[in-house]
């Protein structure tokens, strides 16, 4: 199963506001942290926030921030709400379907498993659990502050 970069990059801005939680962030912040352009950014903050993960602000004092609580941030939702779009396999489109085995294919029951297992597994991670204690992913994640 592959990941799509829509998705990944949701995740980074997910930790990124987890990892500063109690102060808005901006666009450039996580575009710099999270080697990520501010326009692909824009809309998967625009998209996170239309889903509920995301407070934005606008204006000069704005920002993003988390809009619910980490532990209440399943990534297994998070992963199906923007791959649910995206086909696992040929097979599973509606559009573009164009192979011949369709109607006879074990194949494509075992992958519709394998993906269920999948997402219940993200299901039992929440944001929490990958920003908390993690000091490594704290001080990439965290502005740098001047040092003495």
């Amino acid at each position: 199963m592959r990941i799509t970069k829509r998705t990944n990059i949701a995740v980074r801005v997910l930790m990124f506001c987890g990892s500063n939680e109690g102060r808005l962030v901006t666009k450039s912040e996580i575009a710099e942290r999270c080697n990520a352009s501010e326009n692909h950014l824009a809309q998967v903050i625009n998209q996170l926030g239309q889903l509920g993960y995301l407070h934005t602000q606008r204006g000069r004092n704005g920002g993003i921030e988390l809009n619910r609580p980490m532990s209440q941030i399943k990534i297994g939702d998070v992963f199906r709400e923007l791959e649910s779009s995206v086909p696992i396999a040929e097979c599973f489109a509606d559009v573009d379907n164009t192979c011949p085995l369709v109607d006879a294919c074990r194949l494509k029951l075992a992958i519709a498993g394998a993906a269920d297992a999948f997402y219940s597994y993200m299901d039992d991670i929440t944001l929490d659990e990958l920003v908390c204690g993690n000091d490594a992913l704290i001080e990439i994640m965290s502005p740098i502050a001047c040092r003495a």
